[in-house]
This record gives C-alpha cells, sequence and structure tokens, in this order.
C-alpha cells in the first residue's frame, strides 16, 4: 500500500517501522539534551538552548535569518533572544552601516554553555553507543548520518563555536519593563 503523498510505492510496515524506530530514538536523544542541559544550566529550555546551537553553527546572524533557520516567525525569534539577552548567553547589535539591521550572536557565556552541554551529551552518548555491538555501529553511522544530512543538520565536525562579529558594531541599548 502506498503512503499518500509520499511520491513513491513503499511498504507500509517498512516504513511504519522505521518511523517507529526514529521516534524511540528521538525520545532517546531528547532525554540526553534535556538531561545535559539541565545539568549545566536549569533555567535554559530546551528551545532557547535551539537557538544557542543555531548560533553556534552559524555564527553572527540578522534577527531574521535566525528565525527563518529556526523556523520560526521573526517576532517569536526575537522574544526569545530577548529572554537569552537578559540571561547573557546572547549578544545583539545594531550595525553600524545599517542601524535597522539587528544582528545577533553567542555571548562568550552562551558558547561556554554550548561547549559544555555538548560535552556532556557527548559523554552521554558515548555511554549508550558503547553498549552496542560491533557489527551494529557501522550500520546505524550510515543511517544516523543520512538522516542528519536529510533534516538538513550542519555535520559535528564543521561546527565552530569561534565566531566572532566581522562587522563593526554599536550595543543596542537594553530595554527596561
Amino acid at each position: 500500500m502506498a503512503i499518500a503523498g509520499s511520491g513513491t510505492l513503499r511498504d507500509e510496515t517498512g516504513f511504519e517501522a522505521l518511523l517507529d524506530a526514529v521516534l524511540g530514538a528521538s525520545r532517546a536523544l531528547v532525554a540526553v539534551a534535556a538531561r545535559s542541559l539541565v545539568d549545566v544550566a536549569d533555567d535554559v529550555t530546551l528551545v532557547q538552548y535551539r537557538v544557542l546551537v543555531e548560533l553556534a553553527a552559524s555564527g553572527p546572524q540578522r534577527l531574521a535569518d535566525l528565525a527563518n533557520g529556526l523556523g520560526v516567525d521573526p517576532s517569536t525569534a526575537t522574544r526569545m533572544c530577548d529572554r537569552l539577552v537578559r540571561k547573557g548567553l546572547v549578544l545583539r547589535r545594531r550595525a553600524t552601516a545599517d542601524r535597522r539591521a539587528v544582528r545577533v550572536s553567542l555571548a562568550p557565556s552562551g558558547r561556554d554553555l554550548v561547549t559544555e552541554v555538548t560535552r556532556r551529551r557527548r559523554a552521554q552518548l558515548a555511554t549508550i553507543l558503547e553498549r552496542l555491538p560491533d557489527e551494529d555501529r557501522r550500520p546505524v553511522l550510515a543511517a544516523l548520518r543520512a538522516f542528519a544530512s536529510a533534516a538538513g543538520e550542519v555535520p559535528e565536525r564543521e561546527w565552530s563555536l569561534g565566531w566572532h562579529l566581522d562587522l563593526p558594531v554599536a550595543p543596542l541599548k537594553a530595554k527596561h519593563g
């Protein structure tokens, strides 16, 4: 039987089994992410952490571009960044060439948080992966790389946490209220 909208015929049982396996792995990965985050910063939500990860992966960027990368409305990205600016994890600046353009970047404390959470996640994931039989590791590696690529994720080794703003900027005045 074909799955509606798939564009190809697929064995529903095989596809459903794949979907169930991905959902199970997703729950395990979210649990690892949540544990590693709460151990470092219990006042940062997973959604806020995703903003920090996007900035770590893509570097300083306009708020509109960040919103696009996160798949949210610009107003939502602005509110998320407002909270992260108040926590000292994100910097928000206006470009001096175009004072309407607002750029956001990781603050040093935001970079430190992403680095530490990533270190803890790697340690927890290593513990889980060590339980995999050797013969399962290569197929799991291939499957996870294919999945991450299909999802549009940046490969882990291509991350750079050393982003710097290369444009002259003027700090924004803090809004109170």
